[in-house]
């Protein structure tokens, strides 16, 4: 008697369960981005409730209506014109990118020296935890009396609330890598710089997406504070022209459009991980 053995149903079974897997990602997605419409939703209702109930003025708090046609009034120009949001942003953004990319850079490198040689550790630390405890508010004018009221204050500022989560996530992360693994890179006569890169940055990298996904945020907020205490372009001199003249509905545009540029930079930086760090839970 001969007998036959059925090899495929173990791939079919484990591409059942794939697709189970992936409809139930495509059902969770629909259904975060259908619960975040709902909220917007929900929340323009009652800001235009209580806006209608309690009779606010418009220069205490515009309506809906009023935030929507500035916000619209800024964005139906031309994209060089002067008088829209693009050029302000895209002078804010520039800047920001700049400072992000030197604070990112100096937190990942001056962390895996601290991390890597003790020494370093010992000595630059309290320094950087002293800086990051002083308000930079305070210390954003000095900045703009060193740097001056151009283009530079704007980067310093974003660059230095870039450079501590950075630094400290990539000394935790490179810090975190299992002895095990150490001891098998000796095992194998492993030099320091190999060991760094193939098995501690690799284990650091979640921590420094982490950091990146702050810092992100924290440069574009550096880069406003400068804006605000000094600067001849941006959108935070559209924000300080507009209080200026009471138009508090600008000014909620102008919000409105940081808060969707912030949520698109966090979503960008969460798909590069995605792309890049795909052993991590974090995007789960």
């Amino acid at each position: 008697m001969s007998s036959t053995v059925n090899v495929s149903a173990p791939h079919s079974f484990a591409e059942q369960t794939t697709k189970r897997l992936a409809e139930k990602r495509r059902r969770d997605r629909i259904n975060n981005i259908a619960l975040t419409i709902a909220g917007v939703i929900g929340l323009l209702l009652i800001w235009k409730a209580a806006v209608e109930i309690l009779q606010v003025p418009p220069y205490i708090l515009p309506s809906p209506e009023n935030v929507f046609n500035a916000l619209w009034s800024g964005l139906a120009v031309p994209i060089d014109s002067r008088v829209g949001f693009y050029l302000p942003l895209w002078n804010t953004l520039s800047h920001a990118a700049i400072g992000f990319l030197i604070g990112a850079s100096l937190g990942l490198l001056l962390g895996s020296f601290m991390a890597e040689f003790r020494p370093v550790e010992i000595v630059l630390m309290p320094y950087a935890f002293a800086l990051q405890s002083l308000p930079k508010i305070a210390i954003a004018p000095l900045i703009i009396v060193w740097c001056g009221f151009g283009n530079g204050s704007k980067v310093v500022m974003a660059a230095l609330l870039t450079f501590f989560p950075m630094l400290v996530n990539s000394f935790a992360g490179i810090r975190s890598t299992e002895p095990e693994r150490l001891d098998l890179m000796k095992a194998l006569s492993a030099s320091r710089l190999q060991t760094y890169l193939r098995v501690k940055l690799p284990t650091a990298a979640p921590y420094i997406f982490a950091g990146l996904d702050m810092g992100v945020v924290y440069a574009l907020l550096g880069t406003i504070v400068a804006e605000f205490l000094g600067a001849q372009e941006g959108i935070g001199v559209v924000i300080t022209q507009a209080q200026a003249v009471t138009d508090i509905a600008g000014v909620f545009a102008s919000l409105v459009i940081l808060g969707v540029v912030g949520i698109a930079l966090h979503l960008l930086i969460r798909f590069t991980e995605h792309r890049v760090v795909h052993w991590s839970d974090r995007h789960k």
